[in-house]
C-alpha cells in the first residue's frame, strides 16, 4: 500500500512538471530588444548631387566667318594667353582689304580735284569783284561767282567725309583680317574642341565656339542642387565631403562658398544651386563628373549618443500586459503617454509619472469653465479659454503656474483645486507686477521671452483680463494689446537683416544656425519592468541622437528599442497596443490608439 501511494505521488509530480513545462512553452514571453548607449561622433548632414565644373571657363569663338585653315591646339593642350590656337582662311578678307584701299585712293583723288576746282572758283570771284567795282560787270555775274565758290567748298567737305568713311572701311577690313588669327584669351587647358580643319564657320548670327578653355583645374567647384526643405540650413563655410564614381574609394572635401537665390523648378520640385569650392591638386577630378555630396550642417565629436529607435519607442498597454506590469497612471485607459503627459510624451512630475490632481484625488472636483481667462505667452496667465489648453498658466517671469499638479509638469492638466476667487487674485497680482515694470525691465523681459521661442508678445496675447474679459478693465486690455504689438514689432525689426549694413552679399547677412535641443523619452528594462527616463536631446543623424541630459544615463546603458509580442498575446489591429513598431505606433481608430504614438 505504501509503495502504491509513493508511485501515485511520483506520477502526480511528474505530471505536474510536464504540464508546467508545456504551459510555459504555450505562453512564450515577449522579446525585449535593447541597444547600448555609446560614445562617438554625430554628424547632421544634407545629401545632394551636383556637377563638377572649372571655376573659370572661357568659350573661344570667332567674330568673322570663314573656313578653318589651321588648328594649333587640341584636347588637353596647355595654352598661354596670346598663343595662336587657330587660323581661318584670309583670302576673302584680303580681297576686301584691297578693295577698301582702292576706295580710299579714289576718295583722296576726288578730294584733290575738288580743291583745284575751289581754287579756280576763288580766282574767278576775285576777278569778278574787281570788274564789278569798275562797273564793267553786272551784279548777277558777281553773285554767280560767289555761289560757285560756296558750292566747291561744300563739295570738298562731302569728299572729306567720303574719304574718312573709306578709311574706316579699310580699318574694319584690316581688323577682320586680324580676327582670322584666333589667340588664347587666358592661360588654361583646352577641355573642348568643336571644329576640324576645313570646316566652315558662320558668325553672321552668333559667334561659333571653337574651343572651351578652363583657367585652372587645380581649383574646381561643385554646383549642387539643394532641396528647398534643406536650403534654410545652408551657410557659407560648411564642410562638404563627396564621392565620384571614377574614384569610389576616395573621399574629397570642399567648402560651401555660395547659396544662390535663383530657384530651379523641375516637375514641381524646387531646388537652389549651392556652389562648393573644391581643391584638386592631384587633378583627379574632371569637369562634368557627378558628385554625391554630403554637407555637414552640424557635428558633435565624442558625445554620449542614444539609438534614435529608442527615442521613438512608446510602450502600449498591450506591452505592459504582456510584461505583467501595471501601466503608469498617464497610460492607463489606453490613452498612451501623450494623453496627459504632453505632445512629446514627457512626464510632468519629476518622478516621471506625470500624475495629475484629477488622477490622484477622489472624487475629482468638477471643472468650472474659465471664460475669457487670459493667455500668458510672454507674460501673464494662459488658461482654458475657448480653443486654449486646459489648466495651463504661466507667471510673468515665465514660471509655471499650472493648477492641480506639479510645477514641472507637462501640458493638459485640469483645474481642480483653485477657486475662481483665487484665480482672480493671482491674475490681479500678475497685472500689478507687469504695470510696475519700467520700460527697460519690460524690454529685457521681452528679450527673455524671445529667447524661449515666445518673443514679441510682451504683454500676453490679449493682455491680462483685457477689455471684455473678467478680471481687467477695457483700458488695461488696450494697454496690454498695445504692448503686445509694440513688442512684436520690435522683435521683427531686430530679427530682420539690414541690407544697408555694408554687406556685399546676401550670405553674409545670415548668422550661424541656432543650437539644436529637444525633449524626449527612453525606456530601460530593469528587473523585467519598463522604466521611463526623460531626456534632453541634441543633434541627430537619423541613427543616433546626442544626449545632453539623461537622468544618470551613462555609456553602456541598455535602452529598449522594441518589444516583440508573441502572436498569441498580440491584440487585433485597431484595438490599441498591438503594433509594437517603434516607427509607426499603434493603429488608429480603436481604444488606446494613442498609447504607442509620440
Amino acid at each position: 500500500m505504501k509503495k502504491l501511494i509513493l508511485v501515485i505521488i511520483v506520477l502526480v509530480a511528474v505530471g505536474a512538471g510536464v504540464a508546467g513545462f508545456y504551459m510555459r512553452r504555450g505562453t512564450p514571453e515577449p522579446e525585449v530588444r535593447t541597444a547600448p548607449i555609446t560614445r562617438g561622433d554625430i554628424v547632421d548632414s544634407v545629401q545632394a548631387t551636383g556637377t563638377l565644373e572649372a571655376v573659370t571657363t572661357v568659350q573661344v569663338g570667332t567674330q568673322v566667318s570663314g573656313t578653318v585653315q589651321d588648328l594649333y591646339a587640341d584636347f588637353n593642350s596647355i595654352v598661354r594667353k596670346g598663343q595662336v590656337i587657330a587660323r581661318l582662311d584670309p583670302s576673302l578678307l584680303q580681297t576686301n582689304i584691297e578693295q577698301q584701299r582702292a576706295n580710299v585712293t579714289r576718295s583722296r583723288a576726288d578730294l584733290d580735284r575738288l580743291k583745284v576746282s575751289l581754287a579756280d572758283a576763288e580766282q574767278k570771284l576775285e576777278r569778278a569783284k574787281t570788274l564789278f567795282e569798275k562797273n564793267l560787270l553786272p551784279r548777277t555775274e558777281l553773285e554767280t561767282a560767289e555761289v560757285n565758290v560756296k558750292s566747291q567748298e561744300a563739295s570738298i567737305k562731302s569728299s572729306e567725309a567720303g574719304l574718312t568713311q573709306a578709311r574706316s572701311q579699310l580699318n574694319t577690313a584690316e581688323v577682320n583680317m586680324a580676327h582670322t588669327v584666333i589667340a588664347a584669351p587666358i592661360d588654361g587647358i583646352v577641355i573642348s574642341r568643336n571644329v576640324e580643319p576645313g570646316q566652315t564657320v558662320a558668325a553672321s548670327m552668333s559667334a561659333p565656339t571653337l574651343y572651351v578653355l578652363a583657367a585652372d583645374l587645380t581649383q574646381m567647384q561643385v554646383n549642387a542642387n539643394i532641396d528647398e526643405a534643406d536650403v534654410g540650413r545652408m551657410r557659407p563655410g560648411q564642410v562638404v565631403t563627396f564621392r565620384v564614381d571614377a574614384f569610389p574609394t576616395d573621399t574629397f572635401t570642399g567648402e560651401v562658398q555660395q547659396v544662390r537665390l535663383q530657384p530651379t523648378t523641375v516637375q514641381n520640385v524646387v531646388t537652389y544651386q549651392t556652389v562648393i569650392a573644391v581643391p584638386n591638386a592631384q587633378l583627379k577630378l574632371k569637369p562634368g563628373m557627378t558628385a554625391n555630396v554630403t554637407i555637414e550642417v552640424s557635428r558633435r565629436s565624442n558625445v554620449l549618443r542614444i539609438p534614435s529607435a529608442a527615442t521613438r519607442f512608446r510602450p502600449t498597454p498591450g506591452i505592459y500586459a504582456a510584461l505583467k506590469q501595471e501601466p503608469p497612471p498617464d497610460q492607463r485607459g489606453g490613452l498612451g503617454p501623450n494623453a496627459q503627459g504632453g505632445r512629446s510624451g514627457l512626464p510632468r512630475a519629476p518622478g516621471g509619472t506625470g500624475t495629475t490632481a484629477l488622477q490622484t484625488q477622489a472624487p475629482a472636483q468638477p471643472r468650472e469653465p474659465r471664460q475669457g481667462s487670459a493667455e500668458a505667452r510672454g507674460g501673464g496667465a494662459r488658461g482654458a479659454g475657448p480653443g486654449g489648453r486646459p489648466g495651463e498658466e504661466r507667471s510673468a517671469d515665465g514660471g509655471s503656474l499650472r493648477e492641480g499638479r506639479a510645477a514641472e509638469g507637462g501640458r493638459g492638466g485640469f483645474d481642480t483645486v483653485m477657486t475662481p476667487e483665487q484665480r482672480a487674485e493671482r491674475r490681479k497680482r500678475m497685472q500689478e507686477r507687469m504695470a510696475a515694470m519700467t520700460p527697460e525691465e519690460r524690454t529685457a523681459f521681452e528679450a527673455r521671452m524671445r529667447e524661449r521661442g515666445q518673443g514679441g508678445q510682451g504683454g500676453g496675447r490679449g493682455g491680462f483680463g483685457g477689455g471684455d474679459r473678467p478680471g481687467g478693465t477695457a483700458q488695461q486690455g488696450a494697454n496690454a494689446g498695445a504692448g503686445n504689438r509694440a513688442g512684436a514689432q520690435r522683435g521683427r525689426v531686430a530679427s530682420t537683416p539690414s541690407i544697408t549694413s555694408g554687406a556685399t552679399t546676401i550670405d553674409s547677412l545670415f548668422g550661424p544656425l541656432p543650437p539644436v535641443e529637444s525633449r524626449g523619452r527612453a525606456y530601460l528594462y530593469v528587473n523585467r519592468h519598463l522604466k521611463a527616463v526623460s531626456l534632453r536631446l541634441g543633434v541627430s543623424d537619423g541613427a543616433f541622437t546626442e544626449v545632453l541630459d539623461g537622468e544618470g544615463l551613462t555609456e553602456g546603458t541598455e535602452v529598449v528599442v522594441n518589444v516583440m509580442l508573441p502572436d498569441a498575446q498580440r491584440p487585433p489591429a485597431g484595438t490599441g497596443g498591438g503594433n509594437t513598431s517603434p516607427l509607426m505606433g499603434p493603429q488608429r481608430g480603436g481604444p488606446g490608439n494613442r498609447g504607442g504614438g509620440r
